[in-house]
């Protein structure tokens, strides 16, 4: 790990990303140069101060940043407090954290199981606007209460009761009884209902209907809208995907699918990659729909979509400039806060740890896939990790929990823990804790295996290890085997 050091003064250069967190070869102090314009020197003496460093911490997470743009700007100043309310947190000063010698905070489980269970509850009143996201709260909980190990099976059937009143007889789910389908909202119903898993939560999809209605979204260009008369983006793509998959419904086009051209060899997953071709931009990221803003969210889904048609290796590099997107990714981490943004010139937040953490895997397996899928790539094979563990596992275990009393997990430190936060930290944490293989034939149906993943020095303890989820499907990979095994074995709907 790169050792930063301050000095009075450095020569102004960006800020530490992943990339420059993961090279551990490069210089470990930061020369100096007096014959310099004024302009790009920084006065550490009159911003941000260095607190003392705690056992075991490196510099690199508990120092301010060694260079700082002179120009303020309302995103400068908003960032200068982020990285201070951080660093309280990252040098073990949480009066209300337990730490452990490398000055990690210990993952208060018990804590965030009871506000996960009282998420599965009544809400009051005030919460009536959120109705429509009522089949995400559903998901959010389950699936982060099946990552710190709970057994969820025991929701299922209030979960069948739920997601009964939610699902339309034309097909599809919605966000409560009456609403329209919509893809996001039907992705969450259906990834709860594989949570809890068995005959009786699966029973409940309308297998055909949703066939019928996936088709009534699929678009001539290759891509999905959302909800009939909805915008078409890449969400819907991932989500129809892992629908589509998770239940093994047919590929073939109904006539009154608005993609069907009488050409029976043209599918539901038909143009798909090249539609999410389009949505990279210039910056190597991903957009929701073509020539928009390269946001996180939008590369994980790209790159889960695509991991779900073919075998990463193959398919990624074949539609995706992989090392264009590996820069724009190795740029949403920050240094010393060690989490992701989701933007260019956002700030830091726990979600992200999984819209971007969670390409990481997608990515290294791409690089690192078996024989014949990596072949013809033309990539190098990824040399160890590369994003930063370290930092993104502090970052969640140190800032993103919310104690001492409210439990759950949060964005960062001055706001609130929600069941959103509490799902994709944990998921991100799951990420940086094991590595996964798409090495099909071996272990696991689906091609996917998991390890954990082993460093020189491990700085979380044994407890604070939380269950691995599949790399696409954001769950266990046995709610995955268990719910496809079950829908394969079926004759017709």
């Amino acid at each position: 790990m790169k050792r930063i050091h301050h000095r009075p003064q450095v020569i102004f250069k960006k800020r530490a990303t992943a990339a420059d967190m993961a090279d551990s070869a490069s210089s470990s102090r930061i020369s100096t140069d007096t014959d310099v314009d004024e302009e790009f020197v920084h006065d550490f003496s009159t911003t941000l101060s260095s607190p003392a460093m705690a056992p075991e911490i490196p510099d690199l997470f508990s120092y301010a940043p060694p260079v700082v743009d002179s120009l303020e700007t309302e995103t400068s100043l908003k960032q200068n407090e982020v990285v201070q309310q951080c660093l309280e947190y990252l040098t073990a000063k949480d009066p209300d954290s337990v730490y452990n010698l490398h000055g990690v905070a210990r993952l208060e489980r018990a804590t965030h199981k009871a506000f996960l269970h009282k998420g599965l509850g009544k809400y009051p009143d005030r919460f009536v606007p959120a109705d429509a996201s009522r089949p995400w709260y559903l998901y959010w909980c389950l699936s982060a209460l099946a990552l710190l190990g709970e057994d969820v099976s025991s929701y299922r059937e209030r979960l069948v009761a739920t997601a009964r009143s939610m699902q339309n007889d034309y097909g599809g789910f919605g966000g409560g009884c009456g609403q329209t389908s919509h893809l996001a909202t039907t992705y969450a119903v259906v990834l709860a209902l594989t949570l809890v898993g068995g005959g009786e939560a699966y029973e409940v999809i309308d297998r055909r209907a949703m066939w019928r209605w996936l088709c009534s979204l699929k678009q001539p260009d290759g891509g999905f809208q959302v909800a009939m008369g909805g915008e078409e983006d890449i969400r819907g793509a991932y989500c129809a995907a892992v629908i589509i998959t998770l239940l093994d419904l047919p590929l073939n086009l109904t006539p009154e699918s608005p993609a069907w051209t009488g050409d029976e060899s043209k599918t539901l997953f038909t143009d798909v990659p090249e539609y999410v071709r389009r949505c990279q931009t210039f910056e190597g990221g991903i957009s929701g729909q073509p020539d928009t803003e390269a946001h996180g969210a939008y590369a994980f889904c790209a790159l889960g979509c695509l991991s779900i048609l073919d075998a990463p290796g193959r398919i990624i590099p074949k539609y995706l400039d992989v090392p264009r997107l590996v820069a724009w990714l190795s740029s949403r981490q920050y240094a010393p806060e060690g989490g992701f943004s989701g933007r260019t010139n956002k700030l830091v937040d726990g979600c992200y740890s999984h819209w971007v953490g969670g390409c990481w895997p997608l990515i290294e397996a791409c690089l690192n896939g078996s024989a014949g899928a990596t072949e013809a790539n033309n990539l190098p094979q990824a040399s160890g990790s590369l994003f930063c563990r370290e930092g993104l596992i502090r970052y969640i275990l140190c800032c993103c929990q919310d104690l001492p009393r409210r439990g759950g997990l949060r964005d960062k430190p001055g706001k609130n823990s929600d069941p959103y936060h509490s799902c994709y930290v944990l998921s991100g944490l799951s990420s940086a804790q094991y590595q996964w293989r798409w090495a099909p034939g071996e272990n696991d149906e689906d091609g996917w295996n998991v390890s954990l993943y082993t460093d020189e020095e491990q700085i979380y303890e044994d407890n604070d290890l939380v269950a691995p989820i599949h790399p696409v499907y954001v769950m266990p990979q046995s709610a995955v085997n268990d719910i496809r095994l079950y829908f394969s074995a079926k004759q017709g709907f």
